[in-house]
């Protein structure tokens, strides 16, 4: 189906063809004319789906109608990184149409926030914290918001911010279309969607496994040596976008530091980061300017790249969910992409979900040439946690206490921010 089919006003279509938009995807072709129509949505699909497209293109369609200068669909979503990936969308797609949009979120001054607001830009993209403070203080007036969106839903929870969120909904007109994304849905996502929603339309798109399009490998390893495979994956593997996970903050930059270290051009994103550290992150792994980025789960939804060859798991992620939306970085619009992800031994629970799940083994896979014999560095006994000892490049902190059943994939347990 291409994008003329959908009877969108003709203004809309030099955007469309711009952006290089031409035959809908399948959560296009089934959310795009129900959300049209009017229509409360709940929607689930994998990443790299077009879904933003799918709730963007009827927004504007009906915003192109009615008044101006007044704030008339809310897009709600949990990061900032995600919120400038959607607002990028949105100027795309309304080029020469002359309808404004604004990004409102924490880590960055709100001066020019609370101008967007008071200059009453139609569509405004938020995340909960900064903009319900916003509320709270009277700036955002919000009383003739038509649309509402409420896009990774069960992120936004799995981050704390559910409370926000509902707050928020209170503060909008009850009068209103809702749409609700979420590729998962634990307890409270169910119950914030029933309460919320008026008889939406259900719109599934093959949440259950990973994309078809990424090919997976399990490369078994000692914990010590899980930073020497990674240098010497990146040595034999195509590095012009690689995208690497790590399970902490402290992980990530020394992970990054090593590979800077090997000579690859590499560039992180995690909690750390200011705002400006992670847009110019962002943009230099976009643009080519680095070949590899280190980053925790804070990159796993919304790292709008569509060109990313590898995902590497330098750490198995803590949840079945998790997983596949790491690697769904790779294998987007239809291109093909590999997943590496090193293994220990601690991981063996989590490697049997994820082959529940697929309906498969896993690959297992080793480097040709790398020595797996390699001893542990020796540590000294110098303290009780042996202070001056090379630290163990694999350590960890303490899972949260759970028994392997309780990471399902719509059993997503509250993490810290990282």
């Amino acid at each position: 189906m291409n994008f003329e089919q959908f009877n969108l006003d003709s203004r809309l279509m030099a955007g469309i063809k711009k952006a290089g938009y031409d035959t809908a995807t399948p959560i296009q072709e089934a959310a795009i004319p129900a959300a049209i129509r009017g229509r409360d949505i709940i929607g689930t699909a994998q990443t790299g789906t077009g879904k933003t497209a799918a709730f963007v293109l009827p927004i504007l369609n009906k915003l192109l109608d009615g008044p101006r200068n007044v704030s008339r669909a809310l897009i709600v979503t949990p990061t900032r990184e995600l919120a400038e990936q959607i607002h990028d969308v949105v100027k795309a797609l309304s080029a020469g149409t002359r309808l404004r949009s604004a990004t409102i979120y924490g880590g960055v001054g709100p001066a020019p926030q609370v101008k967007a607001l008071r200059d009453g830009a139609e569509i405004l993209i938020v995340c909960p914290g900064r903009f319900l403070d916003l509320v709270n203080q009277g700036l955002a007036r919000l009383g003739q918001v038509e649309i509402l969106v409420l896009d990774e839903a069960d992120r936004m929870f799995d981050m704390g911010f559910l409370p926000d969120v509902k707050r928020i909904i209170k503060a909008l007109p009850a009068q209103r279309q809702t749409m609700l994304f979420s590729a998962t849905f634990p307890g409270e996502v169910e119950f914030l969607a029933t309460s919320t929603l008026k008889n939406p339309q259900k719109i599934a798109m093959g949440i259950s496994r990973p994309a078809h399009t990424v090919t997976h490998a399990l490369y078994p390893v000692p914990s010590h040596l899980k930073s020497q495979l990674l240098l010497a994956l990146l040595k034999k593997t195509d590095t012009s976008s690689v995208l690497i996970f790590a399970r902490t903050k402290y992980r990530a930059q020394k992970v990054t530091q090593q590979i800077e270290r090997a000579g690859h051009k590499v560039t992180s994103l995690h909690g750390d980061r200011s705002q400006g550290q992670r847009q110019s992150a962002l943009k230099g792994f976009k643009d080519g300017t680095h070949q590899i980025m280190v980053a925790t789960d804070i990159a796993a939804r919304g790292l709008d790249v569509e060109s990313i060859s590898h995902v590497i798991n330098y750490d198995m992620p803590d949840t079945a969910d998790a997983y596949i939306h790491r690697i769904g970085r790779t294998g987007r619009a239809q291109r093909t992409g590999d997943a590496f992800t090193l293994v220990t031994g601690e991981d063996n629970d989590m490697i049997r979900i994820l082959e529940r799940i697929m309906g498969s083994p896993l690959k297992r896979e080793t480097l040709d040439g790398f020595d797996y014999t390699a001893p542990a560095p020796p540590k000294t006994d110098s303290g009780p946690r042996g202070r001056g000892a090379p630290r163990d490049d694999s350590r960890r902190p303490p899972r949260p206490a759970a028994t392997p059943k309780s990471y399902g994939r719509n059993n997503l347990a509250p993490r810290k921010r990282r």
